[in-house]
């Protein structure tokens, strides 16, 4: 069996390598280096450039502000150019329209709730739709404005349903007075606002009127001094604003009850408490005089003074004039 070793051939040219390459150093002697000491600290510039590194404001800058930077720059160099500007705004305009116009977005039906048929009739014709229409060309912020400005309503809130619904949900004001301003008749709520205007007194029997200067900015008042009238609510004709500080309460028989313009509540109380005692107001009087709170006025009407004058032994003379 041969050795795994290789044959040495040329054992005499082995052997001189070593002494050859000895003689050759020691003819041409290499000239000494000189020795240098290496700073293991980095340089100036790279200490700076790793310090710059460290900040934040920096790093954001280079990672996130230059690739911005860059795509920036490439979006506005290729906006440029007018004809791909409107490619560009013909292609999105085509992508919105065939959005819009899909059936999922189609609104086909105006569902007005809380709301009586005249001002159901009302809202649809402030809108005015064209019905089917996209839900993105309906304006919902515009339309609650107007709807909100309609005299009888008080809230309303509109959403698009499923099913291609518009639901017009509306909180309307209820009338609580009559206001007459000479020969027009307007509804009030609570607060004093309009709701509507009727033609006649017929229209809306059940609600006490007012009149007078400044008698829709006191109906808070004037609904509690009714609330106070319940026991003769069947007499009470209507409330009058006298001089925009206090209120008169008329009722039938031509009757009038002079309320003052402090406290009018109380004194009315008074009032029907002494009439439910006296039966009072069934008497033939015109007028009950409240305004002085320690001193109430009776006002007769011609004959029952007479009479009165009369039982007292008071003669009357009548004067033709």
């Amino acid at each position: 069996m041969r050795p795994l070793t290789a044959d040495r051939r040329y054992p005499q040219h082995a052997a001189r390598a070593p002494q050859a390459e000895a003689v050759a150093q020691a003819a041409h002697p290499r000239p000494p280096q000189p020795h240098v000491r290496r700073d293991p600290a980095p340089t100036r510039m790279a200490y700076r450039m790793q310090r710059l590194w460290l900040t934040p404001f920096f790093r954001v800058c280079v990672r996130v502000g230059l690739p911005a930077f860059v795509l920036s720059f490439g979006t506005l160099l290729w906006l440029s150019d007018d004809a791909r500007r409107a490619a560009l705004l013909a292609q999105v305009d085509s992508v919105r329209e065939a959005v819009e116009s899909r059936p999922e977005f189609r609104v086909s039906v105006l569902q007005v709730t809380g709301a009586s048929p005249a001002l159901d009739s009302a809202i649809r014709k402030l809108l005015a739709l064209n019905l089917p229409i996209s839900s993105f060309d309906i304006d919902l912020e515009g339309a609650r404005s107007r709807i909100g400005q309609l005299d009888a309503v008080a809230q309303v809130e509109m959403q698009v349903m499923s099913g291609g619904i518009l639901e017009v949900r509306v909180v309307e004001r209820e009338p609580r007075l009559i206001w007459r301003q000479g020969d027009e008749l307007d509804l009030l709520d609570e607060t004093g606002r309009r709701v509507a205007r009727v033609l006649t007194r017929a229209d809306r029997p059940d609600l006490p009127v007012i009149t007078g200067e400044g008698a829709n900015l006191a109906t808070a008042e004037a609904l509690e001094i009714m609330d106070a009238a319940e026991p003769v609510v069947d007499r009470v004709r209507g409330l009058v604003r006298v001089s925009d500080r206090r209120w008169d309460l008329v009722l039938d028989r031509d009757q009038r009850i002079l309320l003052p313009a402090h406290d009018p509540v109380r004194a009315l109380e008074r009032l029907l408490a002494l009439d439910k005692a006296e039966d009072l107001l069934n008497r033939d009087i015109l007028s009950v005089d409240l305004r002085n709170p320690h001193r109430s006025t009776l006002r007769l009407a011609p004959n029952a003074l007479r009479e009165l004058r009369r039982a007292q032994g008071i003669e009357t003379v009548e004067n033709a004039l």
